[in-house]
């Protein structure tokens, strides 16, 4: 990969800060931080950041998740390692991640209903667009991994 383009965070510092003001947010929800891991490393994946892949894999060690579970998530729907509220969270997660083919479809929303809250949800979905945001920007400024 090549040398990061432009130093994002210094050009547009505004929209930088209002961007980690949307995570840090996200973070006090009530959806809870094993739940935003996963939607946050999952799309991470759909979209190939490397640089966020990186991060949240090891934020999600760190916080005790196991490497079993990390290492399974791309194949989460025949993983018995996730249970169906985590299931429901990873169909939507990429339902919305990929919006242009799904449209997200009501067999992806309806079950999010028997185990989130309307605000829960509308915290996920916020949750998915932000990880997205944060992916193109590290993808296509050329951020690196730290190692």
């Amino acid at each position: 990969m090549s040398a990061q383009r432009l130093p994002y965070p210094l050009l547009a510092p505004k929209a930088f800060e209002a961007l980690q003001g949307l995570s840090m947010q996200l973070a006090k929800s009530s959806v809870g931080k094993t739940i935003l891991d996963l939607i946050y490393l999952r799309v991470s994946q759909i979209n190939g950041c490397a640089f966020c892949l990186d991060m949240h894999s090891k934020d999600m060690r760190r916080a005790g998740e196991s490497q079993t579970r990390i290492d399974t998530l791309a194949g989460w729907r025949d993983s018995p390692f996730f249970d169906d509220r985590e299931k429901a969270v990873l169909a939507w997660t990429e339902a919305v991640a990929r919006i242009e083919s799904s449209h997200a479809p009501d067999v992806d929303y309806d079950p999010l209903k028997a185990h989130f809250s309307d605000a829960e949800i509308v915290d996920m979905t916020f949750a998915i667009a932000a990880i997205s945001a944060w992916n193109r920007m590290a993808i296509s400024m050329r951020a690196q991994p730290r190692s």
